[in-house]
Formats: C-alpha cells, structure tokens, sequence
C-alpha cells in the first residue's frame, strides 16, 4: 500500500528535539480542523457522525472530539467502557463474536450493539431482551458484507473472498431483518467517494425491499473524508439522497479520517554501517510502533525527507531483533549519524493504538501541541513498569 496521507502541516517547523525519543506528537489544531470537516459534513446532510476508537482511542482529547460528533463507535467491551468513561453522546459497539459473560455490559454501556451473524444475535436473544426489560435503550443492528471487493490489499478488504466479517448479504432472509433496528457494513480502507457509491449500488438491490423498515443504517468507517482530494460534495449529496430513499438516519464512523496528518511519530538514530548499502537504526520500531508498515505493508512519509536527494538511500530499521524490522528506504533530512531526530507523518492513527513492547522496546511518549498558541504538553510517558506489567 502507498500511503494517502503525509501533508507536514505545521510539523514543517516543529523543533524534534522539544520532546524525547521516541515520541508521539498530535497537532489538536489539526484535529480540530478534520473534526470540524466531519462536523460540516454531518450538518450538511442531517445525518450522525460517530468517531472510531479503533483507529484512534486518545482519550485525553475526548472533549474535543465532543465538540464536533455525534458520539464514538466501538469494537467490544473495553472500548465501550472506555467510550463510557471519556466520550459524549452515542455509543455504537459491533464485534466480529461478543463473549456471552461481556453482553450483558455491552448492552447496558451501548445504544447500539451489531451483531455479525444472526446465528449469534439469536443465541443473544434472552440476554436482550432483560436489557430491555431494565429499562436499557439498546437498540440492534446487524453488520451485511456487500460482498463487493474494493480494497486495494484483500487483508484489509472486508468483502475480500471467504472474510468473516458480516453476514453475507444475499443470504440475507425476511426473518433475520424482521427484528433489527439497523443495518451496518463496512467496506472501505482509506478510500475516496466512489468505493462509497459503488459499494452501495452492489448492497442496494438486495436491501432495496427492507427500506422503511430500518431505523437507521450505519455506512461503516474508512472514508477519508478529511483529505485534500476527497468530493465531499458528492458525499454530501449521496447522503442527503441515501436518507431520502431508506427512510432511515443515516450514520458515518470515520477514524483515519479524525487524525489524519495531526500526528507525527519521532525518534532518534542509534547506529549506522553499510552491508551493501547505507543501514541506520533507530529507535522507532515499525515492529512494535507503527506494525502496518509490516502488515500491510507501506511506506510512511518521513518528514522533511529529500525524496531527490543526491545521497545514497538509507534503509532505516528498528532496535528489535527481527530481522523484518524495517521501516523502508529513505534520502534522510539529516546527516546518518547518531543522536540525529527525524520523523514519520500520519502517525496519530492505528499506530498508536497498535503499539507493543516485544524485546521490550520502549513505548513512545505522547504529546500534544497546539500548532495555533505553541503549547506543548506530555500527556502520558511509558517505564519499566508498564512493560513489566504485561507480563508475569
């Protein structure tokens, strides 16, 4: 995958060494600034945007967040808690299989819980229906897979050939829609609007007779609506026009979309030699920082990076001992030597929340700026004693 992002921003003057290594830095002028697109976006065609905690769960800016959207989405048990906890307005909370012992809660936590498969919404029923009993307004939905491939890479194509993810919309029968509230999918992976339209020309006919029977439909996340090239006019008319024909409130659960470019990961090289070619190593792990460079795989922008430079590209890896452990080849904005800072664009998302401690590699701290007033704070440093705390 090539990354759609990397647009510096205001990280174009930002001074690395303001912060220690390895670091996560948020612009909350820049979140504010995508929050406020969704908000238009929202408002335009009166319908509800919720935020992915998924892809970006910092809670320490739930109120902004609370500015802008109608609430957040949720992917299981400890995110609702989580969205209950520190977030404002609706909870949204689909799995792929809840724990029948974690229901209960989900249900008490959730205004709405989606369900993969029938089959598992109907072993659910007893527990439902004492939610309901207690007074809870939880209301159900079921997540379809269009069954209409639009990704770029199958791993991250929920239509891709076999995905469990959602019940395969043409089997979907009278019986499974007739005790729903709504209807959810999610088809799309940093997409533009068209992989929108076309996914709901293909879901169209097979719902087209169950209109007026939803309460809402809930579009599912990846649009990239916040970035530059995105028809955001379009999505406002195929929105106005989605709610016309359904009947139905219409939702959106953009995360990318939240923190794009409003993050930057930092560290500091380490080490270099040469075997063959020009090897630095750095404290930023693509291993247990940013894993989407190794799943994916993808090459994430590096700030102030040369991309026409005369010199040799480096090939930049982490400190752990796997030897896959590389974030790709780079013309460095600084000399390859040690103690030199550089910086990864578009980190505020996934990253963050993918982070892990093999080899006990360090955790990046977190921080936010204020691009606008130059206010820089840490919001959370990692220890020894994190890591130690994970294991036993």
């Amino acid at each position: 995958m090539e990354t759609k992002a990397g647009d510096p921003g205001a990280f174009a003057q930002f001074d690395l060494n303001r912060v220690d290594s390895p670091a996560f830095v948020v612009d909350t002028a820049k979140l504010r600034a995508n929050l406020q697109v969704l908000a238009d976006i929202r408002d335009a065609a009166d319908i509800k945007m919720l935020g992915a905690l998924k892809a970006f769960s910092m809670w320490s800016v739930a109120p902004i967040m609370g500015d802008y959207l109608d609430g957040v989405c949720t992917s299981g048990l400890w995110e609702a808690r989580l969205a209950s906890e520190f977030y404002d307005g609706e909870i949204s909370t689909y799995s792929a299989a809840f724990k029948p012992d974690e229901l209960e809660e989900v249900c008490r936590l959730s205004d709405h819980v989606i369900f993969n498969t029938p089959m598992q919404m109907e072993r659910a029923a007893l527990i439902l229906e004492q939610a309901k009993a207690m007074g809870g307004g939880v209301e159900v939905g079921l997540r379809v897979n269009p069954m209409h491939p639009e990704g770029e890479v199958p791993k991250y194509d929920p239509s891709a050939p076999f995905s469990r993810l959602g019940f395969p919309v043409d089997q979907l029968e009278d019986e499974h829609v007739e005790p729903l509230d709504g209807l959810h999918f999610h088809n799309l992976c940093e997409q533009g609007f068209e992989p929108l339209r076309n996914t709901w020309d293909a879901l169209k006919e097979h719902i087209e007779p169950y209109f007026g029977h939803f309460k809402w439909i809930n579009l599912g996340g990846g649009h990239h609506i916040t970035r530059a090239d995105y028809d955001r006019e379009a999505l406002v008319e195929f929105l106005i026009e989605v709610k016309e024909e359904t009947g139905a409130e219409i939702y959106l659960e953009p995360g990318e979309a939240i923190a794009l470019d409003a993050g930057i990961l930092t560290g500091t090289i380490l080490d270099h030699h040469w075997n063959g070619m020009p090897l630095a190593i750095s404290d930023i792990s693509a291993t247990c920082h940013m894993p989407d460079v190794i799943e994916a795989p993808y090459r994430p922008a590096m700030l102030g990076e040369e991309e026409d430079g005369a010199g040799d590209p480096v090939r930049l890896g982490g400190p752990s001992c796997l030897a896959g452990d590389v974030i790709g080849d780079y013309q460095l904005p600084v000399p390859c030597e040690p103690g030199q800072r550089i910086a990864f664009l578009d980190q505020a998302h996934y990253s963050m929340v993918k982070t892990n401690t093999f080899n006990g590699v360090q955790l990046p701290s977190i921080w936010l700026w204020d691009s606008e007033a130059d206010q820089l704070e840490q919001v959370k440093s990692f220890g020894y004693q994190d890591f130690r705390g994970r294991l036993s």
